[in-house]
């Protein structure tokens, strides 16, 4: 497996070359907790997603990326917003794929299945927010988490 590699605003990242539609799931449980991966490509704790597949929705990819890397199946209920900076890139060493950062982040309801890792994710917990703040994880991803916490009213958009 190549690893991941996440550059913010660094005039030493590469440039990109490919910007890919994804999803990011906050599923938080019924004690208000947060579904977290620790992610197998760069041992960062993040929220489970990944791209929309061509003939998938984005309700569709969120349900399905949740289920595959956490082992949860969740019902899509709201969003957080859309995180399309172009200061962060993402740089898949596997083939040298560089991706300008493009996630639509929804919330999910939890409705079934275990907390269980697969080949992208290490570690699967339901983790309370207190808890969240201790945590390694990239600056884009504690971004989204924090404006869920906030209860914003509307969606964020960059």
């Amino acid at each position: 497996m190549g690893r991941r590699v996440d550059y913010y605003d660094d005039p030493d990242a590469p440039e990109a070359n490919s910007i890919v539609p994804s999803v990011n799931v906050i599923a938080a449980n019924e004690d208000g907790e947060i579904l977290l991966i620790l992610r197998a490509d760069n041992d960062n704790w993040a929220l489970p997603g990944g791209a929309v597949d061509l003939g998938e929705s984005v309700r569709q990819a969120a349900i399905r990326e949740t289920r595959e890397e956490t082992g949860i199946s969740c019902e899509i209920v709201g969003i957080v917003g859309i995180y399309s900076d172009p200061r962060h890139v993402i740089r898949y060493t596997s083939n040298e794929e560089v991706r300008q950062e493009f996630s639509i982040v929804l919330t999910g309801r939890p409705i079934g299945g275990r907390p269980t890792p697969s080949d992208e994710s290490r570690e699967v917990h339901w983790m309370a927010s207190g808890d969240i703040k201790s945590l390694r994880m990239d600056r884009s991803m504690r971004l989204r988490i924090d404006h869920y916490l906030e209860g914003r009213k509307a969606p964020f958009i960059l």
